[in-house]
């Protein structure tokens, strides 16, 4: 097992990552930018280290600079948690160059997966439904036109590279995709460095459900069940729940099955996560795989009782799976809510400010993921995740009221948080009878602005 780990990240995941350390008997080391100097996980490391100014270039995405503390403080692992370069495969590269191990797939992988056209070839000739769209990526507007009309509107024109919602559009007819084109080509060109975009069919009301998968170095997998994260804005996660109410048995054991083939097809290893699209009659389709852990990942363990984190730092030291798929067994329900400091009444503007007053709540079945506290500053240069709300119930009508008391009783002053529109979209009769599909922020909640947010 690793004797220290150096944690290359920041806020709720390394505070999440470092726990995870601290209970294993594993050193945690942390690196910060200037202006993460008094953060949580700085105070609570065993060591920590400035690497940088407070834009990420310099200092979370420096590369050079953080491998070089670890060489310097002699951590045996790099654990990269999710965002910044989790994913980066020039970065898991580098860290095996220098004797670190990353924590995480290794550079290979990271590239089968990291390209999403890449991705959907490759899960085609494994046998992996995908939804219909183009083999690769396109070469230029013409192309897009005449393979759009072979596959037929509406389409989703979809970066190659990254993830997070950005660099997505749906267009509807030529003149939609050719301003979708040059909309989802920049916005990947500034938030990836790559404008390659590829198409697919756009699914009407799919429900986005991912199947969480452990795979040690020794060729084994197992898959811990199904999330339901089709409560979205702008195609970003916003509420996720385990299990989803549209999966059933025997449903789930296809998704696991084929999460699995699709996890083999690239060789995968570490955590990671399987993403589908699930329609009404369902069929499901494969999107991709998010090589890294998830921010939702607190809904799996608590319906599974496995800790993550910690199974990702067990894989990464080279032990094996601990337990076979038929030890897996899913209990209860869990929902987590995405806290983030937004404005949902000024069309969720951010709002950086320092936070006045915190108390997070608590009581049975109440989990808190956050770097949070009073005095804390909420920066601009990062992004506006405050922390995460999980709740488990023996039941989903027990997990909805759980969440509900502990919205109303978490207490965050000094900035607007999306608390309200939590709110908002527990207490929906839509929701609460588990009719949710990926556009059900547009058609339930923002379509009618007579409700107002409180």
């Amino acid at each position: 097992m690793f004797r220290k780990i150096l944690i290359a990240n920041r806020g709720e995941i390394a505070l999440r990552v470092l726990r995870a350390c601290r209970e294993m008997g594993i050193r945690s080391v942390v690196v910060y930018s200037e202006a993460d100097r008094d953060s949580l996980p700085v105070r609570l490391a065993d060591e920590s280290y400035c690497i940088g100014p407070a834009a990420p270039a310099g200092s979370y995405l420096n590369m050079a600079s953080i491998v070089g503390v670890a060489r310097l403080c002699r951590a045996d692992a790099i654990h990269p948690g999710y965002g910044f370069l989790a994913e980066n495969a020039a970065f898991a590269e580098m860290c095996a160059e220098a004797g670190i191990v990353f924590i995480g797939p290794p550079a290979e992988v990271l590239r089968k997966t990291g390209d999403k056209a890449r991705a959907r070839e490759v899960m085609v000739q494994a046998g992996v439904p995908v939804v219909p769209g183009t083999p690769g990526t396109v070469s230029n507007p013409e192309e897009a036109v005449r393979l759009a009309a072979e596959i037929g509107y509406p389409v989703m024109v979809k970066a190659a590279c990254g993830g997070g919602g950005r660099g997505m559009r749906v267009a509807h007819g030529e003149a939609d995709l050719r301003r979708a084109l040059r909309a989802a080509g920049a916005e990947a060109e500034h938030a990836f460095g790559s404008g390659a975009v590829y198409l697919e069919k756009y699914l009407e009301e799919p429900r986005h459900v991912e199947v969480q998968i452990l795979a040690d170095n020794h060729g084994h997998m197992i898959h811990l069940g199904e999330r339901d994260c089709s409560i979205q804005r702008r195609n970003q996660k916003l509420l996720e729940e385990a299990p989803s109410v549209a999966v059933t048995p025997e449903l789930r054991q296809r998704l696991g099955e084929t999460a699995l083939a699709a996890a083999r097809a690239v060789g995968y290893r570490n955590a990671g996560t399987v993403e589908f699209l699930l329609d009404k009659q369902r069929n499901f389709y494969f999107i991709e795989i998010n090589a890294r852990i998830q921010v939702e990942h607190p809904v799996t363990e608590l319906v599974t009782g496995i800790d993550l984190v910690k199974e990702q730092i067990r894989l990464a030291a080279g032990e094996p799976l601990g337990r076979r798929q038929e030890d897996v067994e899913l209990r209860g329900w869990a929902i987590e809510c995405r806290i983030n400091a937004e404005d949902p009444a000024r069309n969720f503007l951010p709002c950086p400010g320092q936070i006045t007053n915190y108390l997070p709540p608590g009581g049975p079945g109440v989990r808190v993921d956050s770097a949070l506290y009073a005095g804390y500053q909420v920066l601009p240069y990062y992004d506006s995740l405050l922390g995460k709300v999980a709740v488990w119930g023996a039941t989903r009508e027990e997990a909805i009221s759980r969440m509900q008391r502990a919205l109303e009783e978490y207490i965050i002053q000094g900035v607007a948080t999306t608390i309200p529109f939590h709110l908002r979209v527990i207490e929906n009769a839509f929701f609460r009878r588990g009719e949710v599909y990926t556009n059900f922020i547009q058609r339930r909640i923002l379509a009618q602005p007579e409700l107002a947010l409180r």
